[in-house]
């Protein structure tokens, strides 16, 4: 039990964290840093270890772990478990001609997409979208409408966030210029994929750079940066493009003393480069990673060491073998996809004559049912030819039967005619003699009118006449005998005259002298004239009235006797054109029926 203890407590545990996975290590106390990197990339088949390192964050401060040391005796920190990451420490100059195995073609992917994404590496959104679409082909193979549905990449973290801000573009829009770029892979493989991702990203200035803030020897803050081909002075707020360049082809050496590095170029006329640093640990640093990639440099540049060959020569039979299995894998699916279309097109035709018998079957139904519609049709048709020969000589009665109803009501109307307009004459007439009667009467009342005036007008001189006080025996003598041929004073004696001497004074003409007998008479026959005149006008008016009333009675009942005869005039032309309109299109329609009738023999016939 002690021992089991002891045992325990002489390992610890390490956990390596990748960009798409992580692994727990048990690790031995004396361990160094190679053995913890040999045991992580034999557990990872990673061959090509010399681009790779296990790094830890110390602060602020990006450190890696050293290979020649105890991993417990490094400044690292003590967490539990210890945390290291597996990075690409340096770069190749080309990925297609110097990365052999996949899955250091995946590693570098994976490292190089999350700095793209980061904003590590500065990308264009054309390149972006670009890099975008071989990534979806990486993941998701093929596109396929049916299944890559709109939608599909939401999920999905592709474009740098700097990029998607530049534009007022939705995520849809984005992903429709993605997938019409993902569209154009069809056949490409993830590692093909992959690959030429990394194509696209290594001319990316940024790329495989480490940049370092340092001071030259004017005290000014410049960026030193580290990549595979040499080192770089940048201005801090240009990252992209370089003040200064420094191929390690024309290096001499890089001297580290303290806090000051010394750039020696070989050629001895050009000037020496110091700059400064006042972090130990970024120092230690920058020497490790210009130490690491010029050894590299000089690596590339010689013969390949056996291993490499014999990886190179490995990767070549496997990309062989591949390209073999998936030009096979082509080829069985291009037969494949013959075989199901040839499928296809057999259920197609078979389908296909299936629905010609069936529709033969139908039709054969069909016919066999028309034809016996045909034969009842033919007969019922015969028996409406007789129908309609029948009701065509029935027609030709009836039209023979309106014609006389129309002789008969033409010569009716033509006799209503002459009596409306002997009635039309008559009133005409009646209305002549009425315009006369008319006129007879207004002259009639005109006469009247006048001797009523003239009478008026004889009264009122009387009346002033008998009002004087005093007048001479001729005037009153004169005056009583026009008062009593007018009736008016009859009975009454003058003033002047004696109480019971009234004869002697009528007798008196109006000269003084006295009247004989006959003129007694004429006088008094005057008088009632007179008397009598009023009455007779009366009655003369009365007549008149009632003859003009008669007159517009009778005026009146012919008046309505020419509008009765009127209205059965035009109610008899309405019958007779209806009549008329039935008959001719009764005639017309059992004539159209005959002539459609199959047997037009047995109407003939018939009729």
């Amino acid at each position: 039990m002690m021992s089991l203890r002891r045992k325990q407590a002489k390992s610890f545990v390490v956990r390596v964290t990748m960009l798409d996975a992580e692994r727990d290590f048990t690790c031995e106390l004396c361990w160094k840093g190679q053995e913890l990197f040999d045991h992580v990339c034999r557990t990872l088949g990673v061959r090509e270890w010399w681009y790779f390192g296990l790094s830890y964050q110390v602060k602020d401060t990006v450190a890696w772990l050293k290979m020649d040391k105890k991993i417990m005796a490094q400044d690292i920190p003590k967490d539990d478990p210890l945390t290291f990451h597996f990075l690409a420490k340096f770069y190749p100059e080309s990925v297609e001609e110097e990365l052999v195995q996949e899955i250091t073609q995946h590693l570098f992917f994976l490292q190089v997409k999350k700095q793209i994404l980061d904003e590590m590496i500065f990308c264009s959104p054309e390149a972006s979208v670009l890099l975008a679409s071989y990534a979806v082909q990486a993941k998701f193979g093929d596109y396929d409408r049916i299944v890559h549905k709109l939608g599909f990449l939401t999920q999905e973290e592709l474009l740098p966030k700097k990029v998607i801000n530049q534009y007022q573009m939705t995520a849809q829009m984005w992903e429709e210029r993605i997938t019409s770029w993902y569209s154009n892979h069809r056949g490409m493989t993830r590692d093909e994929a992959e690959m030429e991702y990394l194509k696209i990203a290594q001319d990316l200035d940024m790329y495989g750079v480490n940049y370092f803030p340092i001071k030259d020897k004017k005290s000014l803050d410049v960026l030193l940066g580290v990549d595979a081909l040499g080192l770089k002075i940048y201005d801090p707020s240009d990252r992209q493009n370089a003040k200064k360049s420094f191929p390690w082809s024309g290096i001499k050496n890089v001297q580290y003393s303290d806090k000051e590095f010394t750039i020696k170029p070989l050629d001895k006329s050009a000037e020496v480069f110091k700059f400064y640093s006042s972090k130990q640990r970024v120092n230690k640093l920058i020497l490790h990673l210009c130490i690491g990639n010029h050894d590299m440099f000089m690596r590339r540049r010689k013969v390949d060491t056996m291993e490499l060959q014999q990886m190179k020569a490995q990767a070549k039979e496997g990309r062989a073998r591949k390209q073999l299995e998936r030009q096979r894998l082509a080829r069985e699916q291009q037969l494949r996809q013959d075989a199901e279309r040839a499928k296809e097109e057999l259920e197609r035709r078979l389908f296909q004559l299936q629905e010609e018998a069936r529709l033969a079957n139908e039709a054969l139904v069909r016919s066999e049912e028309t034809a016996e519609l045909l034969a009842e049709k033919a007969a019922i048709a015969e028996e409406e030819a007789k129908l309609l020969a029948q009701k065509a000589a029935e027609a030709e009665q009836e039209v023979q039967r309106q014609r006389l109803t129309a002789i008969k009501g033409e010569q009716e109307r033509r006799a209503m005619e002459q009596q409306v307009r002997e009635t039309e004459h008559m009133a005409l007439q009646l209305a002549k003699q009425s315009e006369q009667r008319l006129k007879e009467a207004e002259q009639l009342k005109k006469e009247l009118e006048d001797a009523r005036e003239s009478e008026r007008h004889s009264k009122h001189r009387l009346q002033e006449l008998a009002s004087l006080p005093s007048m001479p025996g001729s005037i009153v003598g004169g005056l009583h005998g026009s008062m009593e041929a007018s009736g008016t004073i009859s009975g009454q004696s003058s003033p002047g005259s004696a109480p019971g001497g009234g004869a002697p004074s009528a007798n008196i003409g109006s000269d003084g002298r006295r009247l004989s007998g006959a003129e007694v008479a004429e006088s008094r026959r005057h008088s009632q004239t007179s008397d009598y005149r009023d009455p007779d006008m009366k009655r003369l008016s009365m007549e008149i009235e009632r003859e003009r009333f008669e007159y517009m009675e009778k005026s009146r009942n012919l008046q309505e006797q020419l509008r009765e005869l009127k209205t059965e005039i035009e109610a008899l032309k309405l019958e007779e054109s209806e009549g008329f309109e039935r008959a001719e299109q009764r005639y017309s329609t059992l004539t159209r029926l005959a002539m459609r009738s199959p047997c037009p023999q047995t109407y003939y016939e018939s009729y």
